[in-house]
C-alpha cells in the first residue's frame, strides 16, 4: 500500500491545498495530512480548529473519491511522522521557484535522515497557485473577500478570529 504524507501548518486550509489533497490520490492508496504545530509560525488557529477545518472539507472528499484520508497532528521531524503513519512518499506542494529552493534543501535532509521516503513535489493548479495562507489571513484581517481562494468554512472561522 502507498502511503502518502501531506504535511503542513494549513493555516488556514486553502483551495490550494484541497488541489494538492485531491491530485495525490493518483499518486497513493492512502493520504494522510500532517497537521503542523509550529509554534515559530505563530498560527492564528488552534491546532484543533486547524484540524476540524480539515476534517469537514475531506468529508466531501472522502465522499466523491471513496479515497481513505486521515488528519495527523505532529509536532516532530517530517521523516519521523512519516514513519508513524507508514508514509513511503511525502507529498510537497509548491507555489513558487522560492519554494523549490527551501523544499531542495529539505529533501536532502530528509533523505539523508531517512532513504526508504521519497518526496514527490506537485503544483498546485496554475489558477491556485498565489494562494499562500499568509497572504488569505491578511485580506480576511483586513476586510477583504477570500472566497476565491478559501472554502466557506474556512470564512466563517476566520471571520469570527478578525471580528473582536
Amino acid at each position: 500500500m502507498k502511503i502518502g504524507l501531506y504535511a503542513g501548518t494549513f493555516d488556514p486550509v486553502t483551495f490550494g491545498h484541497l488541489d494538492i489533497f485531491r491530485r495525490s490520490f493518483s499518486l497513493v492508496d492512502k493520504l494522510v495530512i500532517g497537521v503542523a504545530i509550529n509554534q515559530e509560525k505563530s498560527p492564528l488557529f488552534s491546532l484543533d480548529e486547524r484540524v476540524s477545518m480539515i476534517n469537514r472539507e475531506i468529508t466531501e472528499l472522502k465522499k466523491k473519491t471513496n479515497q481513505e484520508i486521515e488528519v495527523y497532528p505532529f509536532e516532530n521531524l517530517l521523516v519521523d511522522c512519516a514513519r508513524e503513519v507508514g508514509a513511503n512518499i511525502i507529498i510537497r506542494g509548491l507555489r513558487a521557484v522560492s519554494d523549490f529552493e527551501y523544499e531542495f534543501q529539505m529533501v536532502g535532509m530528509n533523505r539523508v535522515l531517512d532513504q526508504n521516503i521519497e518526496t514527490v513535489f506537485m503544483m498546485a493548479d496554475a489558477r491556485k497557485q498565489a494562494i499562500a495562507s499568509k497572504l488569505v489571513k491578511e485580506i480576511a484581517r483586513l476586510g477583504g473577500d477570500v472566497s476565491e481562494f478559501v472554502p466557506g468554512n474556512v470564512i466563517e472561522e476566520l471571520k469570527k478570529k478578525f471580528s473582536n
